[in-house]
């Protein structure tokens, strides 16, 4: 794993349509809309938050989490309307004794269901397999997230099982999850 590679200077990764770049002050319009809005995280361990004051306060933790070298948050862009925030994703628990990450996204409401976490998630897994040397990439799934699923599978990720009443998530108690991986050597670029 070439953590340097995340880590020495925020990765600004792009596709033909959509920038996943770091999330500014100037975002927090956006931002917020996404985290007052229960139903983005219906199937995620995330609370709603509902004070602009909070949600601002996030994005210095989201650079403290990278300075820290633990996870790092892109914003996810149309490149048609690059300024305007449409969603997150995530890497994080990155283990580099077994070269492997866990990955995470979410996506504005009125953006749900046009592809763009699928070209998220494909734009992350080429970016850590080929840039990261990351061997093994997953996700951890409420079972029932079908969307999020769906992103998933269309990106490579096999269903590797369902672990019962195993984690606490916050606003959902302790909750069962499905794990879906993807090995480098399975990967390819499509």
């Amino acid at each position: 794993m070439n953590i340097e590679k995340v880590f020495a200077k925020f990765p600004l990764l792009s596709s033909e349509n959509i920038v996943l770049k770091k999330i500014e002050d100037a975002h927090l319009p956006e931002l917020f809309a996404i985290y007052d809005n229960g139903k983005v995280f219906d199937y995620c361990g995330i609370i709603p938050k509902h004070n602009i004051q909070t949600v601002r306060k996030m994005i210095g933790h989201f650079d403290r989490d990278y300075q820290k070298k633990t996870r790092v948050k892109w914003g996810i862009f149309q490149k048609l309307h690059s300024d305007q925030l449409v969603g997150i994703i995530e890497a994080m628990d990155f283990n580099q004794k077994v070269n492997m990450v866990t990955i995470g996204y979410f996506l504005a409401e009125n953006y749900w269901g046009k592809g763009l976490a699928t070209d998220a998630v494909k734009i992350i897994v080429n970016f850590l397999f080929e840039e990261v040397n990351i061997n093994r990439i997953q996700a951890e799934v409420m079972p029932l997230n079908e969307a999020s699923k769906k992103v998933l599978l269309k990106n490579g990720f096999s269903q590797e099982g369902l672990i019962r009443q195993a984690t606490f998530w916050s606003g959902k108690g302790v909750v069962d999850l499905e794990i879906y991986g993807l090995l480098k050597e399975e990967y390819t670029v499509n």
